[in-house]
């Protein structure tokens, strides 16, 4: 019997047809749930950073407190088992999210971020998203296909809401489960939902900054190498973020442990340490640190010591126990450091930030792809090559690294590299692959 030709181009027409209506509601509903939350962020974050400093003693040690409060009391209210980690849903829970819970995350961080912790935005806007999207699911019966499609389709509309780059977004939320694969059958969903978020919340008024990054002159080589070695810094500054957030989780874990401390102190001690190092650190840093961020990519100058601070306040941050986003941190360390290390290789400071800004969250979290197309939606298509070569370098630079610890290996970066595909990073112990250990082995034979 001869195939029916038409069946398969129906059938894909059907699923694009499909996708374009479920996407693009899910990606409304997310829209205006995180404009919402975004509305009270704007009304209230760095309204207190310059105020006096026994002002912030006092504020951050209570703010950790409510963040611990909530964070350990607010889950005992969902009904099942299942982490609200959208990585973990995908991979893991076939697409299930508890929705009982959902407010507990954007509460905490509006608390966060209101008290001047030091963490990011887009954190909540994810949760949001891929919270509704899973509700969404459930409502209609989805099958788990669907459902984790319609997952990240939240998450990519939550990134696509907060920063305005709806393709970058919808990369960002499938690179983000697994290093060195991309579920394809993931983008188009992602895309419609993200533009979807992208439309309401401009049109509720959410603003979005513009960047404009000049280059001199047409593409030249050495430009080129040089961003691709201001890359590598980055990659290294990313190793840095990373390691400083694992200690300090380490270190908050032991505590409780050691001294069977009650969990909602934790945070408070964070923050009570936080208020201590505002003596001598800049409150720049505090919060979002969005001004400082943008002074970097107006070219201004930076102290060299700038991301090392920022990287040590939010890692003490998030890893007491406060709750925030972890991208716009990345964001922000990646521009100082790329604005302060721009001048030793002859590179621009704006351009030197535009690179780093997006270097550090191709290494940080493992997502090259997201963070080059974010270059382009962002600084524009003259800084595409420039920043590509950063992205790549500053990914491979991290090795098997990440700020996601539920964050699974699909592939080694390296074939001198083994790893366990499947396993998350937090789990896995990379090592040397067996055929550079066997050349290692016969090298040292050889000597005399």
């Amino acid at each position: 019997m001869p195939r029916f030709r038409l069946t398969e181009p129906l059938v894909m027409l059907a699923t694009v047809l499909q996708w374009l209506v479920l996407a693009s509601c899910t990606g409304a509903v997310v829209g205006l749930g995180c404009t919402l939350f975004l509305r009270v962020l704007f009304a209230s974050e760095g309204r207190l950073y310059a105020a006096p400093w026994w002002w912030l003693a006092l504020l951050l040690p209570l703010g950790g407190l409510v963040n611990g409060l909530l964070l350990h009391y607010g889950y005992r209210l969902r009904r099942s088992t299942f982490s609200d980690n959208p990585i973990v849903a995908v991979n893991e829970q076939q697409g299930k999210l508890p929705f009982r819970t959902m407010w507990i995350k954007p509460v905490a961080a509006l608390v966060t971020l209101g008290c001047g912790g030091s963490a990011g935005k887009e954190g909540p806007c994810s949760h949001i998203g891929a919270s509704l999207a899973a509700a969404i699911g459930r409502v209609l019966r989805l099958n788990r296909e669907m459902r984790k499609r319609l997952l990240a389709c939240g998450v990519s509309a939550g990134f696509a809401s907060v920063f305005g780059t709806p393709i970058a977004g919808a990369i960002y939320g499938v690179e983000m489960l697994a290093i060195g694969r991309i579920r394809h059958d993931f983008l188009f969903p992602g895309i419609v939902a993200g533009v979807a978020a992208l439309q309401v919340s401009r049109g509720l008024g959410v603003p979005y900054p513009a960047y404009h990054i000049s280059i001199a002159g047409q593409f030249t080589e050495l430009l080129f190498l040089k961003t691709v070695l201001l890359g590598i810094l980055c990659g290294g500054v990313a190793w840095l973020f990373v390691e400083l957030l694992r200690v300090a989780r380490r270190v908050t874990a032991r505590l409780r442990a050691r001294w069977a401390l009650w969990p909602p102190l934790l945070p408070t001690l964070g923050g009570l340490l936080l208020a201590l190092l505002v003596l001598v650190v800049p409150t720049d840093y505090l919060g979002l640190s969005l001004p400082v961020m943008e002074r970097a990519l107006a070219g201004a100058d930076i102290p060299a010591t700038a991301f090392f601070w920022k990287a040590l306040l939010v890692a003490i941050t998030l890893g007491s126990g406060f709750y925030g986003g972890i991208i716009t941190p990345q964001f922000v360390l990646g521009a100082l450091a790329g604005a302060a290390f721009a001048p030793w290789l002859g590179i621009s400071s704006a351009l030197g930030a535009a690179v780093g800004f997006v270097a550090v969250l191709a290494s940080a979290s493992n997502a090259p792809i997201s963070a080059i197309v974010m270059g382009a939606e962002l600084f524009g298509a003259d800084t595409l090559l420039y920043v590509a070569g950063a992205c790549v370098a500053a990914y491979l630079v991290i090795g098997h690294r990440s700020v996601y610890p539920e964050q699974q290996i699909a592939f080694s970066k390296s074939s001198w590299i083994f790893a366990h595909p499947g396993l998350p990073v937090g789990e896995e112990k990379v090592r040397l692959s067996y055929g550079l250990l066997r050349w290692l082995q016969k090298r040292r034979r050889q000597r005399p």
